[in-house]
Protein backbone atom coordinates (compact mmCIF):
# COMPACT_ATOMS: atom_id res chain seq x y z
CA UNK A 1 0.00 0.00 0.00
CA UNK A 2 1.43 3.32 -1.22
CA UNK A 3 1.97 5.66 2.16
CA UNK A 4 0.49 8.88 1.62
CA UNK A 5 2.49 12.11 2.40
CA UNK A 6 0.77 14.11 5.39
CA UNK A 7 -1.62 16.14 4.99
CA UNK A 8 0.46 18.96 6.65
CA UNK A 9 3.01 18.60 4.68
CA UNK A 10 0.78 19.07 1.07
CA UNK A 11 -0.50 21.81 2.84
CA UNK A 12 2.47 23.64 3.28
CA UNK A 13 3.69 22.95 0.01
CA UNK A 14 0.68 24.19 -1.64
CA UNK A 15 0.44 27.53 0.69
CA UNK A 16 4.31 28.52 -0.13
CA UNK A 17 3.96 27.64 -3.58
CA UNK A 18 0.89 30.04 -3.77
CA UNK A 19 2.18 32.70 -1.59
CA UNK A 20 5.81 32.48 -3.76
CA UNK A 21 7.51 31.78 -0.05
CA UNK A 22 7.82 30.13 3.12
CA UNK A 23 7.75 33.04 5.36
CA UNK A 24 4.20 34.06 3.51
CA UNK A 25 3.11 30.32 3.95
CA UNK A 26 4.09 30.33 7.58
CA UNK A 27 2.30 33.54 8.14
CA UNK A 28 -0.44 32.06 6.56
CA UNK A 29 -0.44 28.67 8.72
CA UNK A 30 0.80 30.58 11.92
CA UNK A 31 3.95 28.34 12.34
CA UNK A 32 7.49 28.82 11.56
CA UNK A 33 9.07 29.60 8.64
CA UNK A 34 11.83 26.51 9.88
CA UNK A 35 9.09 24.72 10.27
CA UNK A 36 7.44 24.88 6.53
CA UNK A 37 10.41 24.24 5.18
CA UNK A 38 11.09 20.76 7.03
CA UNK A 39 7.29 19.48 6.33
CA UNK A 40 7.83 20.68 2.65
CA UNK A 41 11.36 18.62 2.73
CA UNK A 42 9.74 15.58 3.89
CA UNK A 43 7.18 15.37 1.65
CA UNK A 44 10.08 15.75 -0.92
CA UNK A 45 12.06 13.02 0.26
CA UNK A 46 8.33 10.68 0.86
CA UNK A 47 7.65 11.05 -2.86
CA UNK A 48 10.99 11.19 -4.22
CA UNK A 49 11.01 14.18 -6.01
CA UNK A 50 12.07 17.87 -5.25
CA UNK A 51 9.10 20.38 -5.45
CA UNK A 52 11.60 23.13 -5.23
CA UNK A 53 14.57 24.75 -6.35
CA UNK A 54 16.35 26.62 -3.28
CA UNK A 55 18.52 29.58 -4.48
CA UNK A 56 19.75 31.60 -1.98
CA UNK A 57 16.90 32.74 -0.08
CA UNK A 58 14.94 32.33 -3.14
CA UNK A 59 12.46 29.22 -3.65
CA UNK A 60 10.94 28.20 -7.21
CA UNK A 61 8.64 25.44 -8.12
CA UNK A 62 10.23 22.44 -9.58
CA UNK A 63 8.08 20.95 -13.01
CA UNK A 64 6.98 18.28 -10.54
CA UNK A 65 6.05 21.71 -7.87
CA UNK A 66 4.13 23.05 -11.12
CA UNK A 67 1.61 20.14 -11.98
CA UNK A 68 0.87 19.74 -8.54
CA UNK A 69 -0.15 23.23 -7.30
CA UNK A 70 -3.46 23.31 -9.14
CA UNK A 71 -4.95 20.07 -7.94
CA UNK A 72 -3.69 20.30 -4.33
CA UNK A 73 -5.24 24.26 -4.87
CA UNK A 74 -8.69 22.51 -5.83
CA UNK A 75 -8.28 19.63 -3.64
CA UNK A 76 -7.62 22.26 -0.12
CA UNK A 77 -10.70 24.72 -1.94
CA UNK A 78 -13.11 21.15 -1.67
CA UNK A 79 -11.99 20.07 1.52
CA UNK A 80 -12.71 23.90 2.94
CA UNK A 81 -16.21 23.68 1.34
CA UNK A 82 -17.06 19.82 3.36
CA UNK A 83 -16.01 21.05 6.01
CA UNK A 84 -18.06 24.77 6.54
CA UNK A 85 -21.04 22.06 5.74
CA UNK A 86 -20.56 19.80 8.14
CA UNK A 87 -19.63 22.56 10.42
CA UNK A 88 -23.51 23.74 10.71
CA UNK A 89 -21.98 27.05 8.28
CA UNK A 90 -24.62 27.67 5.28
CA UNK A 91 -22.49 27.08 2.63
CA UNK A 92 -21.67 29.95 0.53
CA UNK A 93 -19.45 29.23 -2.48
CA UNK A 94 -16.69 31.94 -3.11
CA UNK A 95 -15.46 33.19 -6.68
CA UNK A 96 -12.31 35.17 -7.50
CA UNK A 97 -13.06 37.64 -10.85
CA UNK A 98 -10.14 39.72 -12.34
CA UNK A 99 -10.91 41.67 -14.65
CA UNK A 100 -8.92 45.32 -16.05
CA UNK A 101 -9.52 48.01 -13.62
CA UNK A 102 -11.52 50.50 -15.70
CA UNK A 103 -14.28 47.40 -15.96
CA UNK A 104 -13.85 46.80 -11.80
CA UNK A 105 -14.61 50.37 -11.28
CA UNK A 106 -18.00 51.27 -11.72
CA UNK A 107 -18.84 48.65 -14.51
CA UNK A 108 -19.11 45.44 -13.12
CA UNK A 109 -19.34 46.25 -9.61
CA UNK A 110 -22.32 48.40 -10.29
CA UNK A 111 -23.92 44.84 -11.93
CA UNK A 112 -23.24 42.63 -9.98
CA UNK A 113 -25.83 42.56 -7.68
CA UNK A 114 -27.85 41.72 -10.62
CA UNK A 115 -25.81 38.29 -10.43
CA UNK A 116 -26.60 37.78 -6.59
CA UNK A 117 -29.87 37.98 -7.16
CA UNK A 118 -30.28 35.44 -9.74
CA UNK A 119 -27.77 33.21 -8.28
CA UNK A 120 -28.08 33.36 -4.81
CA UNK A 121 -25.84 33.96 -1.79
CA UNK A 122 -22.14 33.98 -2.99
CA UNK A 123 -18.53 35.32 -1.41
CA UNK A 124 -16.91 37.49 -4.71
CA UNK A 125 -13.54 38.90 -4.76
CA UNK A 126 -13.50 41.51 -7.35
CA UNK A 127 -9.63 42.40 -8.17
CA UNK A 128 -8.75 45.20 -11.24
CA UNK A 129 -5.36 43.49 -12.48
CA UNK A 130 -3.39 44.69 -15.15
CA UNK A 131 -2.37 41.52 -17.28
CA UNK A 132 -0.40 39.32 -16.96
CA UNK A 133 -2.54 37.93 -13.36
CA UNK A 134 -0.99 35.45 -11.34
CA UNK A 135 -4.17 32.24 -11.73
CA UNK A 136 -2.89 29.61 -9.44
CA UNK A 137 -1.05 32.41 -6.58
CA UNK A 138 -4.20 34.40 -6.41
CA UNK A 139 -6.63 31.71 -6.98
CA UNK A 140 -8.57 33.10 -9.63
CA UNK A 141 -11.06 31.66 -11.14
CA UNK A 142 -12.38 33.55 -14.57
CA UNK A 143 -10.69 36.50 -15.66
CA UNK A 144 -12.03 38.64 -18.59
CA UNK A 145 -8.96 40.04 -21.03
CA UNK A 146 -9.40 42.38 -24.10
CA UNK A 147 -7.43 39.88 -26.45
CA UNK A 148 -6.40 36.75 -25.31
CA UNK A 149 -3.35 36.85 -23.26
CA UNK A 150 -3.30 33.14 -21.68
CA UNK A 151 -3.63 30.44 -24.52
CA UNK A 152 -2.37 28.22 -21.78
CA UNK A 153 -5.56 27.83 -20.27
CA UNK A 154 -9.06 27.69 -21.71
CA UNK A 155 -9.95 30.95 -23.18
CA UNK A 156 -12.57 31.91 -25.50
CA UNK A 157 -13.61 35.08 -27.30
CA UNK A 158 -17.05 35.97 -26.08
CA UNK A 159 -17.74 39.51 -27.75
CA UNK A 160 -16.42 41.95 -30.40
CA UNK A 161 -16.39 45.43 -29.61
CA UNK A 162 -15.59 48.85 -30.95
CA UNK A 163 -14.85 52.65 -30.01
CA UNK A 164 -17.71 55.29 -30.55
CA UNK A 165 -16.96 59.35 -30.19
CA UNK A 166 -18.68 60.79 -27.20
CA UNK A 167 -19.51 63.89 -25.59
CA UNK A 168 -21.54 65.85 -23.01
CA UNK A 169 -24.88 67.08 -24.53
CA UNK A 170 -24.20 70.13 -26.31
CA UNK A 171 -21.01 69.88 -26.51
CA UNK A 172 -21.49 68.25 -30.41
CA UNK A 173 -25.07 67.97 -31.00
CA UNK A 174 -24.99 68.43 -34.60
CA UNK A 175 -21.14 68.53 -35.54
CA UNK A 176 -20.29 66.51 -38.68
CA UNK A 177 -17.39 63.74 -38.62
CA UNK A 178 -15.15 66.57 -40.06
CA UNK A 179 -15.79 69.17 -37.46
CA UNK A 180 -14.30 67.10 -34.92
CA UNK A 181 -10.67 67.75 -34.86
CA UNK A 182 -11.80 71.30 -34.02
CA UNK A 183 -13.44 69.99 -30.82
CA UNK A 184 -11.17 69.34 -27.90
CA UNK A 185 -10.57 66.09 -27.79
CA UNK A 186 -9.50 63.09 -25.23
CA UNK A 187 -7.09 61.12 -25.92
CA UNK A 188 -6.78 57.18 -24.16
CA UNK A 189 -3.44 55.80 -23.66
CA UNK A 190 -2.90 52.23 -21.46
CA UNK A 191 0.89 52.10 -21.35
CA UNK A 192 3.69 50.09 -22.85
CA UNK A 193 2.15 46.81 -21.25
CA UNK A 194 -1.68 47.56 -22.27
CA UNK A 195 -3.22 46.73 -25.15
CA UNK A 196 -3.05 48.99 -28.33
CA UNK A 197 -6.02 51.15 -27.91
CA UNK A 198 -7.39 52.93 -31.13
CA UNK A 199 -6.14 56.72 -31.14
CA UNK A 200 -7.49 59.47 -32.76
CA UNK A 201 -5.22 59.36 -35.51
CA UNK A 202 -6.40 55.78 -36.38
CA UNK A 203 -10.25 57.32 -36.09
CA UNK A 204 -9.44 59.92 -38.71
CA UNK A 205 -7.82 57.88 -41.01
CA UNK A 206 -10.18 55.87 -41.06
CA UNK A 207 -13.15 58.21 -41.55
CA UNK A 208 -11.22 59.78 -44.65
CA UNK A 209 -10.41 62.81 -42.74
CA UNK A 210 -6.55 64.60 -42.34
CA UNK A 211 -7.18 66.37 -39.28
CA UNK A 212 -3.38 67.17 -39.40
CA UNK A 213 -1.70 68.29 -36.02
CA UNK A 214 -5.03 68.76 -33.88
CA UNK A 215 -5.32 65.04 -33.63
CA UNK A 216 -2.71 65.19 -31.23
CA UNK A 217 -3.76 67.90 -29.30
CA UNK A 218 -6.18 67.85 -26.20
CA UNK A 219 -6.46 65.98 -22.66
CA UNK A 220 -5.10 62.77 -22.17
CA UNK A 221 -6.03 59.83 -19.48
CA UNK A 222 -4.32 56.02 -19.52
CA UNK A 223 -7.73 54.64 -18.72
CA UNK A 224 -10.41 54.25 -20.38
CA UNK A 225 -12.69 54.91 -17.15
CA UNK A 226 -11.07 57.80 -16.54
CA UNK A 227 -11.58 59.14 -20.50
CA UNK A 228 -15.06 58.82 -19.97
CA UNK A 229 -15.23 60.62 -17.18
CA UNK A 230 -13.24 63.46 -18.78
CA UNK A 231 -16.04 63.12 -21.40
CA UNK A 232 -19.08 63.52 -18.85
CA UNK A 233 -17.56 66.19 -17.54
CA UNK A 234 -17.84 68.44 -20.50
CA UNK A 235 -14.27 68.42 -21.02
CA UNK A 236 -14.05 67.14 -25.00
CA UNK A 237 -14.44 64.13 -26.65
CA UNK A 238 -13.47 60.85 -25.89
CA UNK A 239 -13.23 57.54 -27.97
CA UNK A 240 -14.87 54.70 -26.16
CA UNK A 241 -15.65 51.41 -25.86
CA UNK A 242 -19.46 50.76 -26.85
CA UNK A 243 -19.36 48.34 -23.26
CA UNK A 244 -18.40 51.54 -20.85
CA UNK A 245 -20.22 54.24 -22.78
CA UNK A 246 -23.52 52.25 -24.11
CA UNK A 247 -25.64 53.33 -20.40
CA UNK A 248 -24.51 56.72 -20.35
CA UNK A 249 -25.96 56.88 -24.01
CA UNK A 250 -28.94 55.83 -22.88
CA UNK A 251 -29.27 57.96 -19.83
CA UNK A 252 -28.48 60.90 -21.78
CA UNK A 253 -25.26 61.61 -19.91
CA UNK A 254 -23.35 61.27 -23.03
CA UNK A 255 -24.18 61.80 -26.97
CA UNK A 256 -22.87 60.73 -29.74
CA UNK A 257 -21.77 63.54 -32.72
CA UNK A 258 -22.74 62.20 -36.29
CA UNK A 259 -19.40 60.65 -36.51
CA UNK A 260 -18.76 56.66 -37.32
CA UNK A 261 -17.33 53.78 -35.18
CA UNK A 262 -13.92 52.31 -35.43
CA UNK A 263 -14.74 48.34 -34.80
CA UNK A 264 -11.37 47.49 -32.07
CA UNK A 265 -8.73 45.05 -33.24
CA UNK A 266 -9.17 41.98 -30.75
CA UNK A 267 -12.41 40.95 -29.22
CA UNK A 268 -12.90 40.83 -25.16
CA UNK A 269 -12.37 37.49 -24.19
CA UNK A 270 -13.02 34.99 -20.79
CA UNK A 271 -10.32 32.73 -19.69
CA UNK A 272 -11.01 29.90 -16.99
CA UNK A 273 -8.35 27.76 -15.46
CA UNK A 274 -9.57 23.56 -15.86
CA UNK A 275 -9.35 23.80 -11.81
CA UNK A 276 -11.96 26.16 -11.70
CA UNK A 277 -14.20 25.45 -15.42
CA UNK A 278 -16.01 22.42 -13.21
CA UNK A 279 -17.10 24.72 -10.22
CA UNK A 280 -21.14 25.66 -10.83
CA UNK A 281 -20.58 28.77 -9.74
CA UNK A 282 -17.91 29.47 -12.47
CA UNK A 283 -20.03 28.11 -14.75
CA UNK A 284 -22.89 30.41 -13.47
CA UNK A 285 -21.14 33.15 -13.26
CA UNK A 286 -19.48 32.75 -17.07
CA UNK A 287 -22.92 32.53 -18.57
CA UNK A 288 -24.12 35.74 -16.73
CA UNK A 289 -21.26 37.49 -17.62
CA UNK A 290 -21.49 36.66 -21.51
CA UNK A 291 -24.70 37.70 -21.44
CA UNK A 292 -24.23 40.85 -19.83
CA UNK A 293 -21.10 41.81 -22.37
CA UNK A 294 -23.32 40.88 -25.34
CA UNK A 295 -26.61 42.92 -24.03
CA UNK A 296 -24.67 46.01 -22.96
CA UNK A 297 -22.53 46.02 -26.80
CA UNK A 298 -25.57 45.34 -28.72
CA UNK A 299 -27.38 48.53 -26.84
CA UNK A 300 -29.65 50.44 -29.60
CA UNK A 301 -27.45 53.71 -28.49
CA UNK A 302 -24.64 52.36 -29.95
CA UNK A 303 -26.79 51.49 -33.59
Amino acid sequence: MVTLPSLKGLQAFEAAARAGSFAAAAEELSVSAAAVSQLIRAVEEQMGRKLFHRVNRRVVLTEAGVEMLPRLTMAFQEIGSVSRELGGDAFRPRLVVSVPPSMAMGWLSQRLAGFVTSHGAVDISLRGDDDPVPFDRELIDIRLTYGPHYREHPTEDIVQDAVYPVCAPGLADTVKPEGLASLPLIHTGWGPTGASFPSWHNWFEAAGIEAGRAAQRGLSANSSRAALDLAISGLGVALAQGIYCAAALEDGRLVRPLAPALELRQPYCLTIPERSARRDVVAAFRQWLIDECRRVVGSPALR
